[in-house]
């Protein structure tokens, strides 16, 4: 039996990278797509890339808002993408923070969540992408290889000054898409 080929990746946070930084967003009305997100995510699809939403939600954790909360607000992004045409492959999401419980393998930028995929999805850590406003989202890349992106929209202002010079600085979503798919 042949083995099935892994497919690259691209995982991408949600907060501040593919939906508007709310801070805590517990409301599903507070779901707002950066603009063009939509369209790059078609396209990173046409390209052969898994899409992998990665994300931190400390603020379950912290008792800010709830798993319910957080589950209805991503029920309202899976929502919003589908009526555009978009449907993830799969979200994968760290309710911890290691002041308010024991350490974990999965919040950013540890590995578990993205090991996890790659198990769950046939995935090819290697040729990823790992696109981010917060330089935990785009630090596994180096770790597991792939292609580290910071987008200055949500933190990504704050932590442009900190990169790596391995990290690609772009201005959003839309274009990382762009230079990736440039070549």
């Amino acid at each position: 039996m042949a083995r099935l080929r892994r497919r690259p990746a691209a995982f991408i946070d949600r907060d501040g990278t593919l939906i508007v930084e709310r801070h805590y967003l517990a409301d599903p009305a507070g779901v707002v797509l950066v603009p063009g997100a939509t369209e790059a995510l078609r396209r990173l699809q046409a390209a052969g890339y898994a899409l992998v939403l990665v994300t931190n939600q400390s603020g379950i954790a912290r008792g800010f808002y709830s798993l319910a909360d957080f589950q209805a607000v991503q029920q309202r992004l899976a929502a919003v993408l589908e009526a555009q045409g978009v449907t993830l492959d799969a979200v994968y999401y760290c309710p911890h923070h290691p002041d308010f419980g024991p350490p974990c393998d999965c919040r950013k930028p540890g590995l578990g969540m993205f090991q996890r995929a790659a198990a769950e999805l046939n995935l090819d850590l290697a040729a990823s992408l790992y696109i981010g406003d917060r330089l935990k989202d785009v630090e596994p890349a180096e770790a597991l290889g792939g292609r580290a992106l910071l987008v200055l929209t949500g933190y990504g202002m704050d932590h442009r000054q900190h990169a790596a010079a391995s990290v690609e600085i772009v201005s959003d979503l839309a274009a990382a898409v762009e230079r990736v798919l440039a070549g």
